[in-house]
C-alpha cells in the first residue's frame, strides 16, 4: 500500500489579515508540517533572514515559496515578471523550500506569456527549484461563461509543464473537476492548495469539506498513488470573525487532511 509520503503544509495567505510570522505561530500550534511563504505587501514575507529565523524559532520549516503574482502584488519586487520569479527561487534556496508556485501569465503581460512555458523549464534548469505552474480559471460576473484572462490558458493539464499545483477553489470557480485534474496531471502534480469552493464566480478559499469539489476523494487518491508532494491548506479566515474562530478553521482544515491521506503526525 502506497500512502503519503509528503508534507501537510499552511500558507501563510490562510492567516491574513494577521501577519506572516503569525502564520508560523498557528502552524506550530496547531502541529501542521511546514509553512508556505506568499511573498506579498507584508515585508516579512520578503525578507529571507525573518522568515529563516522565524522556521527556526518555532521549529517549522518552509516546503514552498509563492512567487507575487496576484494582481495587488503586481509591484512587489518590481515589474518585471522574469525577476520576480528568480527572486522566488533565490528565497526558496534560502530558506530550503524545494517549490515555487507561480500563476501563468494574465493576456496583457505579452512577451512574457509568449515564453513562459519555455521560460519556466529553462528557470528550473538555472535553479535547481521547481517552478509549480497553477490552476487557475476565467473570470466571470455571474454563471455565464467567462472572460478567459490567462495565457497560455488557466488549466496547467493542456501545457508540458514538469510541475503543477492544484487549487481547488480554483477549479471550483473554473467549474471544473479537481480530482479529474490530478488524475490528468499523473506525476506532474508536484504541488496542492487544500480549500474548497461551491462554484461561484468568486474565488472562495473556504475550509475543505465546505464546499462541492472531491476533496475528499482527491486526498485519498494522492494516498493511494504515494504522493510525496506537499499539501498546503490555503483557506480564506478573513471571515472567521475572531481568532479563536480563525484556530478553529485551521485546526479543522489540518484534520481534514490527515484524515484523508491516512496522515497521523507522531506526538
Amino acid at each position: 500500500m502506497a500512502g503519503f509520503e509528503g508534507l501537510i503544509g499552511l500558507s501563510t495567505a490562510s492567516v491574513y489579515p494577521e501577519s506572516t510570522s503569525h502564520a508560523f505561530a498557528y502552524a506550530r500550534r496547531l502541529g501542521y508540517d511546514a509553512v508556505e511563504v506568499m511573498v506579498g505587501i507584508d515585508t516579512i514575507s520578503r525578507d529571507g533572514a525573518v522568515l529563516k529565523a522565524l522556521s527556526e524559532r518555532h521549529g517549522v520549516p518552509v516546503c514552498a515559496v509563492h512567487a507575487p503574482c496576484l494582481l495587488v502584488t503586481q509591484r512587489v519586487w518590481g515589474t518585471e515578471p522574469w525577476g520576480k520569479l528568480e527572486r522566488s527561487a533565490e528565497l526558496a534556496h534560502d530558506l530550503g523550500a524545494d517549490v515555487v508556485v507561480v500563476h501563468p501569465p494574465f493576456r496583457w503581460q505579452r512577451d512574457y506569456a509568449r515564453g513562459f512555458v519555455e521560460g519556466i523549464a529553462a528557470l528550473e534548469l538555472t535553479t535547481g527549484i521547481r517552478f509549480a505552474v497553477e490552476n487557475m480559471y476565467p473570470w466571470r460576473a455571474s454563471a455565464r461563461r467567462g472572460m478567459e484572462v490567462y495565457q497560455p490558458g488557466w488549466d496547467p493539464s493542456d501545457e508540458p509543464y514538469a510541475n503543477t499545483t492544484v487549487d481547488l477553489s480554483h477549479a471550483a470557480t473554473a467549474q471544473a473537476d479537481s480530482l479529474e485534474m490530478v488524475r490528468r496531471l499523473g506525476d506532474r502534480l508536484r504541488h496542492l492548495h487544500l480549500t474548497d469552493g461551491i462554484g461561484s464566480p468568486k474565488d472562495e478559499h473556504l475550509v475543505p469539506g465546505r464546499g462541492t469539489q472531491p476533496a475528499k476523494e482527491l486526498l485519498r487518491h494522492l494516498a493511494a498513488v504515494g504522493f510525496a508532494g506537499h499539501v498546503v491548506v490555503e483557506i480564506n479566515t478573513r471571515r472567521s470573525g475572531t481568532a479563536r474562530q480563525r484556530d478553529l478553521d485551521l485546526a479543522e482544515s489540518l484534520a481534514f487532511a490527515r484524515e484523508h491521506l491516512g496522515s497521523q503526525r507522531e506526538p
